[in-house]
């Protein structure tokens, strides 16, 4: 039996074959998951009184165009040996639709195209793909690249000094979801930790006083690795592929995916309030800079 059961795969209705589309067909087959394909579509046109039979007749053809693609994909996929249902859904609340979509199928993993959208637009309108990051119950796959329909490579991205990943056992939750991947693809799982060490020259912290200071940063960069070798030895994990690179978090992982070509990077999301919510989370920043895919994981408090 697979690591999945269930999967959803959310297309934006233009009906081409998309980076997701690949991912979600491949994990399904090497899994013998049931996949359900949800393509959130606009609402229906309005009919307004003075159109007549020409607004009802423009309806009906909208609903033929989606209803003649359902069962177009239905047959091709089953034909292929997919456990496949597909429906359209007319909305201008995608994100409710999804959520309840998720609530009535109960899928391991959803899956879905990452929507590029202008930075001056993410400043003043929460992409569907960040509230995903932030709302939706279950690991969600947005993928940016599909080299290979299945992963080649999985990296578990985690803090094990973040207090909110302690408290939450977030970094458990990462290693294992991305361990379940790895497991379904046979590939390598890596793990990779980005410390920054930044803070430490902030505030009050007792650095380059008299001769004293590199001592210092070498002993905070010692807990740090502790702590991820700890961890690491934990989820008995390779000693080469384990990853302990100094720098921003988002940078890192940029160029950690572009060297070791990894597929897709496993991230944690933690619920944020007031001025946080605002500026997002390295996830969500890593959605738009990161090359291959992200799949992200919540905190289960």
């Amino acid at each position: 039996m697979g690591q999945y059961q269930r999967l959803l795969l959310i297309v934006d209705g233009t009906q081409q074959q998309s980076p997701a589309m690949r991912r979600a067909f491949a994990l399904a087959k090497a899994s013998g998951a049931a996949l359900d394909i949800r393509a959130i579509v606009g609402p229906l046109p309005m009919v307004h009184f003075w159109q007549g039979n020409d607004g009802e007749i423009d309806q009906q053809r909208y609903l033929r165009r989606y209803r003649r693609w359902e069962a177009d994909e239905v047959e091709r996929l089953r034909g292929q040996g997919l456990e496949v249902t597909v429906q359209v859904i007319c909305t201008t609340h995608p994100l409710l639709d999804i959520l309840q979509t998720i609530e009535e199928l109960k899928p391991d993993l959803l899956i879905k195209d990452v929507t590029m959208e202008l930075l001056l637009k993410r400043v003043f309108i929460t992409p569907l793909d960040c509230h995903l990051l932030r709302e939706c119950p279950i690991p969600v796959h947005l993928v940016n690249q599909a080299r290979y329909g299945l992963p080649h490579r999985v990296v578990a991205a985690v803090d094990p000094l973040d207090p909110s990943t302690q408290i939450s056992g977030l970094n458990d939750t990462i290693i294992h979801t991305a361990n379940t991947l790895a497991l379904q693809c046979d590939v390598p799982l890596h793990l990779l930790y980005a410390y920054d060490l930044s803070p430490a020259f902030n505030g009050d912290a007792p650095l380059i006083q008299g001769g004293w200071g590199e001592d210092f940063i070498e002993e905070l960069r010692e807990s740090l690795h502790l702590a991820f070798v700890t961890l690491a030895d934990r989820y008995d994990i390779p000693p080469d592929r384990r990853h302990f690179v100094m720098g921003l978090p988002v940078p890192v992982i940029s160029e950690f995916v572009k060297e070791y070509l990894a597929d897709v990077v496993v991230m944690g999301t933690v619920h944020r309030v007031g001025v946080d919510r605002l500026i997002g989370s390295n996830t969500e920043r890593a959605l738009y800079s990161v090359p291959g895919s992200i799949l992200a994981v919540r905190a289960l408090i």
